[in-house]
């Protein structure tokens, strides 16, 4: 079960994705639809799995352990990662495009995240080195 559920298993039951704007360190109002699964993706994608308890461990994303990893590791690991990070929140349908390009110490990902408000690219390097 999805600790992101936003929509019931019943079709006739709707509830609506609104929540916080977040801008900084600040909540300016609030933000619905594909706004706010963009934020939630990239709060996601920013936390890492397991490291804080006031999160469900289905949220967030490992990626201290590719810390010093082989690049061939990363690169057949990193896709997977993201798509079971991303596969807890029920707006997101799936990924695509997926793209993973090393710059030193980093590995920058590009890819498509597919919701039900519709695509939403993203992009964000992470330090393997």
């Amino acid at each position: 079960m999805s600790v992101l559920k936003t929509y019931s298993d019943d079709t006739d039951s709707f509830h609506p994705s609104k929540t916080y704007q977040i801008r900084g360190n600040h909540i300016e109002g609030m933000i619905d639809g594909k706004d706010a699964v963009k934020q939630a993706v990239d709060l996601m994608l920013s936390t890492e799995r397991f490291e804080f308890e006031i999160y469900s461990t289905d949220y967030g994303m490992e990626a201290q352990d590719l810390i010093g990893a082989r690049r061939e590791f990363v690169q057949g690991d990193m896709e997977r990662r993201v798509r079971e990070a991303l596969a807890e929140d029920d707006r997101v349908t799936g990924i695509s495009d997926f793209s993973i390009t090393f710059d030193r110490e980093n590995a920058v990902v590009a890819f498509m995240v597919n919701t039900i408000f519709g695509d939403i690219p993203e992009e964000r390097s992470v330090t393997v080195g």
